[in-house]
């Protein structure tokens, strides 16, 4: 029987960039953790990625203290960025692994939210765009025939013909994507949300000719010039002109990285 003095063995590993200097693949805070037969995230692939997964499976299932390495990644290295990083590797037991996990559970709930109105072909291609974003999704439709298929793995399905409510529980700093099937409940959707000062991103699925129609209306229904301004239509614009529902998410997408993913 273990004695209440001796440590639980290892049975993963986080790996973290500490300090990035330079050029490198992935900044000060990314971080992976590592099992004996996988490893979940990455902090910037090639061989300091590579080096790093072996360094953390040789601690498993041993008891090891924290360690920290350096790279310098020039040419020896095989990755040429010409940057320098150090990476921490913090041994977890079986009860630090689930004390982990629940951190990592709540900092996804803390992470900014998204409302996707409608969920059409183009709704759904950006459900399934958004899914790895670091950001929460509230996918919302009254027409539950519309998720007949599984949604992607952290995506809340809201089947409810109270959009109203949904806007007037968002959190403040939130952001809304609205391609429903009617342009009458977009106008209706859009002008709730325009009202909120402090909704981070208003997007209209459409083009320059509904936006300029939508925006005589909202003038007419007494929408400042101000508010009409956060207004983005056409969404995802970069001169693509390709309307496949997974190009416009694609772009889409990376739009509202933009706008709720801090750059360094």
């Amino acid at each position: 029987m273990r004695g209440p003095e001796q440590a639980a063995p290892t049975v993963a590993v986080v790996v973290r960039v500490v300090v990035a200097r330079g050029s490198t693949p992935r900044e000060a805070g990314a971080s992976m953790v590592v099992w004996r037969d996988r490893a979940e995230g990455t902090i910037g692939g090639g061989h300091l990625e590579q080096s790093c997964i072996e360094h953390a499976r040789s601690m498993i299932p041993h008891v090891r203290a924290s360690a920290e390495r350096s790279f310098t990644l020039g040419g020896s290295s095989d990755q040429c960025c010409g940057g320098a990083v150090t990476v921490s590797l913090v041994p977890l037991d079986a009860r630090a692994l689930a004390a982990h996990v629940r951190a990592q559970v709540q900092a996804r709930h803390s992470r900014p939210l998204m409302l996707l109105f409608g969920a059409g072909h183009v709704g759904r291609a950006l459900a399934y765009a958004l899914a790895p974003l670091p950001v929460q999704v509230r996918w919302i439709d009254a027409r539950a025939e519309e998720f007949s298929a599984p949604p992607p793995a952290g995506i809340q399905i809201v089947h409810t013909h109270d959009w109203q409510a949904e806007i007037d529980r968002a959190p403040p700093g939130s952001g809304a994507v609205v391609l429903t099937q009617s342009h009458a409940l977009d106008a209706l959707i859009v002008q709730s949300l325009l009202e909120r000062d402090d909704i981070r991103y208003v997007g209209l699925i459409g083009s320059r000719t509904k936006r300029a129609r939508f925006v005589a209306a909202f003038r007419e229904m007494g929408l400042s010039d101000g508010q009409i301004a956060r207004l983005i239509c056409p969404i995802g614009a970069r001169g693509v002109r390709d309307k496949r529902p997974e190009i416009i998410a694609s772009f889409v997408a990376a739009e509202i990285a933009e706008h709720f993913i801090d750059r360094v």
